[in-house]
């Protein structure tokens, strides 16, 4: 699963990811991330625009919803049962989108207790989660919200928790939006778990247990 990550410095991370030009996106660093918080995505644009960067709810809404508490309950979807779910299978049909990180946290079970985990790349460089996206349409107007794909853990990830985040590389970011044909086969291709050559997981505190704590230091290796 996913349930928390990192994005410490958004403006770079879009321009260096999807070539962004545009002005200053005055986006705060995030250092945990948790459900429910607004979070940067790219989607399929329109009117000539190929790509767009919206804001998104993570935590994703179906149309039908009755009210938005669902979403708390949507924030991942299973690579192998997301085309079928009643919740997600509108928007994978249709709505595929790209949420960029520089690193997720995952737990480690130890006997009773929960130990802590911070997954990036070595050099900290941004990378993208799959995702897919929805529009619900509230009292208070429309809502976007967001789900991030999970799939089984890679050979490294495994010993810590059993899935992982799909991630997907910059050379497929137009076949997962759908700026490029691709098949059902292609897309579940890009969902199956694989080793991520550069990733490293490391043990932090127990300050990113509390969602409150959004600063640098949760992202600290424990000291030995």
């Amino acid at each position: 699963m996913c349930g928390r990550y990192s994005l410490t410095d958004p403006d770079k991370a879009i321009r260096e990811l999807f070539g962004y030009d545009g002005p200053p996106l005055n986006w705060p660093p995030l250092y945990n991330i948790a459900p429910t918080l607004e979070v940067p995505a790219v989607v399929r644009g329109s009117g000539g625009r190929p790509r767009a960067l919206v804001k998104a709810r993570w935590g994703l809404i179906p149309p039908w919803a009755k009210d938005m508490k669902i979403g708390a309950k949507l924030t991942n979807a299973r690579a192998e049962t997301v085309a079928e779910k009643p919740s997600y299978r509108s928007a994978w049909k249709g709505r595929r989108c790209l949420i960029a990180a520089d690193g997720f946290y995952e737990w480690q079970a130890d006997g009773a207790a929960k130990v802590p985990f911070r997954v990036s790349y070595e050099d900290e460089r941004p990378f993208a989660f799959a995702g897919l996206w929805e529009r619900w349409d509230g009292p208070d107007g429309p809502v976007r919200s967001c789900t991030i794909i999970t799939t089984a853990a890679n050979a490294v990830l495994a010993p810590i928790h059993h899935r992982m985040p799909v991630i997907v590389d910059p050379e497929n970011f137009a076949r997962w939006l759908g700026l490029e044909p691709a098949t059902e086969g292609d897309l579940h291709a890009l969902l199956t778990p694989r080793e991520i050559e550069g990733f490293r997981p490391y043990r932090v505190g127990d300050r990113v247990n509390k969602v409150q704590n959004n600063d640098p230091s949760v992202l600290e290796p424990l000291a030995a």
